[in-house]
């Protein structure tokens, strides 16, 4: 019952943020909305039971691409004016409203298989086994971070002022 609670809380939570991402006309604030929906699209792995895809969502997405986003937004000049107003936001917002009534008919019309019963064992382990055991792939993990850091440490200096 608590878990159903907390994942109807976090999938509202993450879909107001991501309503907040495309509606806020300040990039810095929408990329916070951004983080916030991040940080709630993990909290609903961790009540489905998805441990290891939470861990993920956690490393990857807000502690790699929200900031790499977010140190992006502070180098760019005038990050104040927001975006501009474009003249296609009424076709959007129609192929948007087409877009979601088309997958909620999908979502009402499908019938789902539920399983009666949980994984006999947890899959955490055996992933991060894969993952940082023994001829395992960490150093291509630990590759991609220092491909990161160079990829940042270049926005720098390109957009340093002489």
């Amino acid at each position: 019952m608590a878990f159903d609670i907390a994942f109807w809380l976090l999938a509202i939570v993450s879909v107001v943020a991501a309503l907040a991402v495309v509606t806020l006309r300040n990039i810095f604030r929408a990329a916070l909305s951004l983080v916030l929906c991040f940080i709630t699209v993990a909290g609903l792995y961790v009540t489905l039971s998805a441990d290891f895809l939470a861990a993920v969502q956690i490393l990857v997405y807000v502690g790699a691409i929200s900031i790499l986003l977010i140190l992006g937004i502070m180098l760019t000049r005038d990050v104040q004016l927001g975006s501009p107003t474009n003249k296609l936001r009424f076709p959007a917002f129609l192929a948007a409203i087409v877009f979601f009534g088309t997958v909620a008919w999908a979502v009402l019309n499908t019938t789902w298989g539920i399983s009666p019963q949980g994984p006999l064992e947890p899959t955490t382990a055996t992933l991060a086994g894969k993952l940082f055991g023994e001829n395992g792939y960490i150093l291509t993990v630990e590759i991609a971070a220092v491909l990161l850091l160079a990829a940042i440490l270049g926005a720098i200096v390109l957009v340093r002022e002489k």
